[in-house]
């Protein structure tokens, strides 16, 4: 065997337990996030006498869109101007986390909405930080990150799933047995299952805890002080020149509104009688929708291909308008809304990812983790305080005195947003990524060809 022969094998076993250290954080990352949210809603929403907290609408949407918005917001200064630059990124994270546990376990044992929103807020200022500070640290230690960061980052969607269904397995069922369709798990829902809900965020903080602790093993990633480009940020702000960004901005604090809508009313919908779900059914239904993110993500890059940045990102827009007009339409069988959320994938990959990559692909290379971050900032902080201020509103006003919110009524509005959403976005979005280069003329062609020479020579921006 040659020499290299000899050094090729253990780097390359090297290479596979790397990947797999960096899989596992990432499960843990969103297990610590599904293994909660699903069902807030719920118990947030849920009488006191069911063993609920009984906050009103408006609070529910203040805590789950403000909250978490505030540390959307927060998050790029604290990750990228702080921990970036004068911490190892394990060590920063664990750190985080550590305390997040701390918070979530706390928030568990409240029951006044005053300390379930300081305490929300705290939380989301301490969380949010650390999905940018897991993806660094990924990105700090794999060499080809268009084909292994993608491997990494589905683990991250496993967890969700993992966690959504360990929840109600361990906590909320008895008499547990085997089943063939997923989650592969059936049994007799316990008493007072509602007000064992909360307790979801009791469970969030033990995966925090042993994922702080498992931070503290992950390869020492050291601080990079000169990682942000000087007027880099500032220099993002700059796409605002091109139409189709303002555009998909515009469009995407819709979407992302009633996105955020969606995980504050998805847990107490299915459970309504329209649908009929046990609060045990919650978490392990509202997963179908991440196994179709997988699905589609998976195939997002051919679809780009084939179909564009415009007619992806417009699709995207016409499932979330499809997605809650099934919802609406409450007369349909149980099945059918439940089986409705693999549209979640077209509504997720289509709209939010291709938007991610379309940005990426518009801005100059020195400034394009800066682009990302604006754009994140206003689409994580703004859409998630417009749709908790939304959800509040609709909700009020479709909730007759001593009665139960119309869900059919408040699904057709959010498909109402959707159906306009891509309309708007088929007058105004067009794919400006495109760079002419027929004898240099270097402008964006709206279409197949340049409207400045009519010629269909371009190339697409970022790519080589």
């Amino acid at each position: 065997m040659s020499q290299a022969g000899v050094s090729a094998e253990p780097r390359t076993e090297q290479s596979l337990l790397l990947m797999i250290r960096l899989s596992v954080m990432m499960f843990l990352q969103y297990a610590v996030w599904g293994a909660w949210l699903p069902v807030a809603g719920k118990f947030l929403g849920s009488p006191a006498g069911e063993g609920g907290l009984g906050f009103t609408e408006p609070q529910i949407g203040m805590l789950l869109g403000l909250a978490g918005s505030i540390g959307a917001v927060t998050a790029p200064f604290i990750a990228g101007q702080f921990a970036d630059r004068y911490f190892r990124t394990e060590r920063f994270l664990a750190t985080l986390l550590l305390i997040g546990a701390g918070l979530k376990w706390f928030t568990a044992t409240q029951t006044s909405y005053t300390a379930w929103l300081w305490l929300s807020i705290a939380y989301s200022i301490v969380y949010m930080p650390t999905l940018a500070l897991s993806n660094s640290l990924a990105f700090s230690h794999i060499r080809d990150a268009d084909k292994q960061f993608p491997l990494i980052r589905v683990w991250g969607t496993i967890g969700w799933i993992a966690a959504s269904w360990a929840f109600p397995l361990f906590w909320l069922l008895s008499n547990v047995h085997a089943q063939a369709m997923p989650p592969f798990y059936a049994g007799d829902q316990v008493a007072g299952a509602t007000g064992r809900l909360v307790d979801a965020l009791k469970f969030s903080a033990c995966i925090s805890l042993f994922y702080s602790i498992y931070c503290l093993t992950l390869p020492a990633t050291p601080p990079k002080r000169d990682a942000v480009q000087k007027f880099a940020f500032i220099r993002a702000f700059q796409l605002f020149r091109f139409p189709s960004f303002t555009a998909l901005v515009v469009a995407s604090l819709a979407v992302a509104a009633i996105h955020q809508i969606y995980f504050i009313q998805a847990g107490k919908f299915l459970t309504a009688p329209e649908v009929g779900l046990l609060d045990s059914q919650i978490q392990p239904a509202m997963t179908l929708a991440q196994f179709a993110e997988i699905a589609v993500m998976a195939c997002l890059g051919w679809m780009l291909s084939k179909l564009g940045f415009r007619k992806i990102i417009i699709l995207g827009a016409l499932a979330y308008f499809a997605r809650y007009a099934i919802w609406g339409t409450v007369s349909l069988p149980a099945s059918v809304l439940v089986a409705s959320q693999f549209l979640h994938g077209i509504c997720y990959a289509c709209f939010f990812a291709a938007g991610f990559i379309y940005v990426d692909r518009l801005a100059p290379p020195d400034a394009r983790h800066s682009a990302q971050t604006v754009f994140g900032i206003i689409i994580l902080g703004g859409g998630p305080v417009l749709g908790g201020w939304l959800s509040g509103q609709l909700g009020e006003q479709f909730t007759p005195t001593g009665g139960t919110l119309d869900f059919q009524k408040l699904w057709y509005v959010l498909s109402a947003i959707g159906l306009a959403t891509a309309a708007f976005l088929m007058v105004w979005f067009w794919d400006e990524s495109k760079m002419c280069v027929a004898d240099g003329c270097e402008s964006r062609p709206r279409g197949r060809y340049c409207k400045v020479c009519g010629a269909d020579q371009w190339v697409t921006q970022g790519t080589p």
